[in-house]
């Protein structure tokens, strides 16, 4: 086992994954002393924080002697999410009692890419059950707490990975985003969030899910990180169900490459009439300022969003699919899911899921794509669009309880990510940027959202933002 000297972990944390990377690849550090590093960072602080809910250091000390080290993340450590992808060996329980005894048995295509890319996993970080809720408070695990202000939420579904990178557990982690679950603990945390366009990513072995309204990539502290984290991951299989343009480049190399005077939009009006927290718009607001001096065209923009009705649809369409994953399940686990394997609001999705007509789903289905149609000829006309990742600062834990059983008032909770959820609808590839800070010292996130297909143009302005409006330097006090 090797041994962790002060400054290595200094060199660790302040490292992104590429720069570590880059010193396996020069021999200055090994995979297995990265693997060290991490393992301290963890047992220091997650005991405070409970960003990791399953340590897999023997699984990454092993994987650790065999890495590639010519990999654009060689050696780096990493940690997977405790929902969906399925890493061999590794627990896969969703954060739900029902499974929470599952092992993967196989590795998922997006796994297989992240394993050749690399990265060294870990450990799997925390989520609420089945990744419905935009905090993460699982019964099954606890809750995660924010390193920046006590109380608050680090956001969801992908709480535990953004934590984990913002106080320099693991430089980098997956996450995934079905109505803001990248974006929304981005903002949370103050760390970088991109959801990708539409079928991007692969979803094999799936062949679908919540029609490209679900989506997986990673949180990060640098946009280059995030760019060749892309890089590493995308594609589509022959046969998948959605297939966006391809890059003229790697996204690396079209992150770097400074943008050309673009045309963005932008609005800080909720699309819902929902009021917005004064410092959020002043966010916002200070973003526009900066883009104007970088020489960019901007003008205000409001989205003609019903957002009230579309989030219904969404919503709706998302019941049936989850009832007939619980059926998928149910043939694994060899039982009935009952009330007693899953938090409430779980069990009032599934049964609202299963009392849906096939007709109504499929007219759902059918409202979405024609509201995502709407959205994507109404932003057309931008390369870019500018909107606050959230609308509120961080709520207090609780806030979004899934002990809750009536199933439209916890829906209507999720109003502070009314920005996030129509880009999943649209297929729209959106980043948040962590580009503000609250007087209380809550982190504030800011919204990109680019054409279909064109992440280039939303990584190179994320480039020239982290540039104009650094957050390099800025850590919780943990």
């Amino acid at each position: 086992m090797a041994v962790i000297s002060e400054s290595l972990l200094e060199t660790y944390t302040s490292s992104d994954a590429l720069a570590l990377a880059d010193l396996v690849k020069r021999g200055e550090v090994s995979p297995a002393e990265l693997v060290e590093a991490a393992i301290t960072m963890i047992e220091r602080l997650n005991p405070q924080l409970n960003a990791v809910i399953h340590r897999l250091y023997d699984m990454a000390r092993v994987q650790a002697k065999t890495v590639d080290k010519s990999a654009p993340f060689a050696g780096v450590p990493f940690l997977l999410k405790e929902l969906a992808s399925s890493w061999k060996g590794a627990p896969l329980t969703n954060s739900c009692r029902y499974l929470k005894d599952f092992v993967a048995d196989s590795d998922s295509e997006v796994v297989r890419r992240i394993k050749a890319a690399g990265l060294v996993l870990v450990g799997k970080s925390n989520a609420p059950e089945n990744g419905w809720s935009i905090t993460t408070e699982p019964k099954l695990y606890g809750t995660t707490k924010n390193p920046w202000k006590e109380g608050i939420t680090p956001g969801g579904s992908s709480g535990g990975a953004a934590v984990a990178v913002v106080t320099g557990m693991v430089p980098i982690a997956e996450a995934s985003d079905g109505a803001g679950s990248i974006r929304v603990p981005a903002s949370c945390c103050g760390i970088i969030g991109l959801k990708p366009s539409r079928g991007r990513v692969s979803l094999a072995p799936f062949g679908d899910y919540w029609y490209g309204g679900a989506y997986f990539l990673c949180c990060s502290r640098t946009v280059r990180d995030t760019a060749a984290y892309l890089d590493a991951v995308a594609g589509a299989l022959p046969g998948d169900a959605y297939t966006p343009p391809g890059p003229q480049g790697s996204w690396f190399d079209l992150a770097m490459r400074a943008p050309k005077q673009l045309r963005i939009g932008f609005t800080a009006t909720p699309p819902n009439g929902a009021a917005i927290d004064p410092e959020v718009k002043a966010t916002v607001l200070a973003t526009v300022a900066a883009l104007q001096r970088l020489g960019h065209d901007v003008e205000e923009h409001d989205m003609p969003l019903d957002a009230d009705a579309a989030w219904k649809t969404y919503t709706d369409m998302t019941n049936v699919q989850t009832a007939a994953t619980f059926g998928f399940l149910e043939t694994l686990i060899g039982r009935p899911v009952t009330p007693a394997d899953v938090e409430p609001v779980t069990w009032a999705v599934i049964e609202r899921g299963r009392s849906t007509s096939g007709i109504k789903h499929v007219s759902d289905v059918e409202q979405l794509r024609l509201v995502g149609r709407d959205i994507v000829t109404d932003l057309n006309v931008y390369d870019l669009f500018i909107t606050p990742t959230l609308t509120q600062l961080p709520r207090p834990f609780g806030y979004y309880d899934m002990s809750e059983t009536d199933l439209d008032r916890y829906n209507a909770k999720w109003g502070d990510a009314v920005f996030n959820f129509p880009f999943n609808i649209a297929g729209l590839p959106a980043i948040s940027l962590p580009l503000g800070q609250s007087a209380g010292g809550a982190p504030i996130g800011v919204q990109l959202v680019g054409r279909y297909g064109d992440e280039a143009t939303v990584l190179a302005l994320s480039t020239q933002l982290e540039e104009e409006m650094p957050w390099k330097d800025r850590w919780p006090a943990i």
